[in-house]
């Protein structure tokens, strides 16, 4: 077999998906109108699928404060930070992200995904262990593989799998760091956090939750799972992300323990990667001032969960979880939830396909992510939509 051989696989892949109409990976979009409105092929469409849980895409604090940073310092930083230095604005988006979270200071990376490599990676290295809930985002697996630790999996969600594989490391516990997510991205499902966290006190293990769908959406002041459950002082290290609640790009790693900061000196993808421009750390900063003073957007965003979800279950869906910002309908096969997804376009509603192997379980899922800037009346033709493709998608209602 030659180098290029394997691909051929990925290209039946990619052909099967193209059949028949539009192809759910990669859809182009023409204009992005709103948080929740673009324009495909000049159908007005609305984005239930963005993660953009708050909608401060188009705020104009953050706007303003892109616009400015842009005229003042231009478009891009042109290198890393180890090599070319930091912009005062990295240094203060720092040093508010650990404020927003009461601890001292926070790294900022340039993705969120590289905030896991670069964490993971650097936290975790041979003869250490990563004990990884079996669910969590690719993010965290390439991450294991970057540590160079032994990477241990237990069940989704299942704290008592958890401990019986922490007893059985024994002494290695106290050199193992459990990785869990907080609101699932697939399934919109969260971790039972407060086990979990009696069971890490009892082993004197490490913690690392990856909050990146729960910033912004859980908690009185939108910290994440880990706020509103209340154990946020018995968690290590909290990691996340700058692309959903806060509109942007980048990512982030906030610590208790002063020994954050030598992560710099240890974390390739931080050294080699070049820095958030200043635009994005400047709208990610003012996104973060919303954030904080955001219970209006929550509230209003936790509306629009609780109506779509009793709306598709009361249509007969089958959802994959409790509510939350993420609401997944199951799909029989591959085939009908590629059409339902087709249909919904047509319909004009875009949300997520998901499909083997990138979901848990082999599952087919459409999958919403809401947002405090839906309307009423957009909940309301994404609700009716849904019913229009169900005899396609859905199958019996659950018993």
């Amino acid at each position: 077999m030659s180098l290029l051989d394997k691909l051929q696989r990925v290209q039946a892949t990619r052909d099967a998906l193209r059949a028949g109409g539009r192809s759910p990976v990669g859809l182009t979009f023409d204009a992005i109108l709103s948080p929740t409105e673009a324009l495909v092929d000049g159908q007005r469409i609305i984005l239930a699928g963005s993660n953009n849980y708050l909608g401060l895409t188009f705020h104009p604090d953050c706007l303003q404060a892109a616009e400015r940073a842009l005229r003042e310092q231009g478009t891009g930083t042109t290198g890393s930070r180890m090599a070319n230095g930091s912009f005062a604005g990295h240094v203060a988006l720092e040093e508010a992200i650990g404020a927003f979270f009461g601890w001292p200071r926070g790294i900022v990376f340039s993705t969120g995904y590289l905030a896991n490599l670069g964490s993971i990676g650097a936290l975790a290295g041979p003869g250490e262990v990563l004990l990884m809930d079996a669910d969590c985002h690719a993010s965290i697996f390439d991450a294991a593989k970057l540590s160079g630790a032994e990477v241990l999996l237990f069940r989704h969600n299942d704290a008592a799998d958890l401990e019986r594989r922490l007893r059985r490391l024994g002494a290695r516990a106290a050199s193992t760091l459990v990785v869990i997510e907080g609101i699932y991205s697939m399934l919109g499902d969260l971790a039972p956090l407060r086990d979990m966290i009696e069971i890490k006190r009892r082993f004197g293990t490490y913690l690392l939750i990856d909050e990146a769908h729960s910033v912004g959406v859980l908690g009185e002041r939108g910290r994440g799972l880990a706020e509103a459950e209340g154990v946020q002082d018995e968690v290590d290290f909290i990691v996340g992300t700058f692309s959903k609640s806060l509109g942007a790009t980048g990512g982030f790693c906030v610590s208790p323990h002063p020994e954050l900061d030598l992560l710099r000196y240890a974390s390739r993808p931080y050294i080699f990667t070049a820095s958030p421009s200043p635009s994005v750390i400047a709208s990610t900063q003012a996104a973060l001032r919303l954030l904080e003073d955001g219970s209006d957007l929550r509230r209003q965003l936790w509306h629009n969960v609780e109506t779509l979800y009793q709306g598709l279950g009361d249509a007969g869906y089958r959802l994959a979880a409790p509510p939350s910002p993420v609401i997944a309908a199951l799909v029989d096969d591959r085939e009908t939830a590629i059409e339902a997804w087709r249909g919904l376009l047509e319909r004009g509603v875009y949300v997520n396909l998901m499909v083997p192997p990138a979901t848990p379980g082999g599952l087919n899922l459409l999958r919403c992510s809401l947002s405090a800037a839906h309307t009423d009346e957009q909940i309301e033709h994404i609700r009716s939509a849904f019913v229009q493709v169900l005899p396609a998608a859905s199958g019996p209602p659950p018993v």
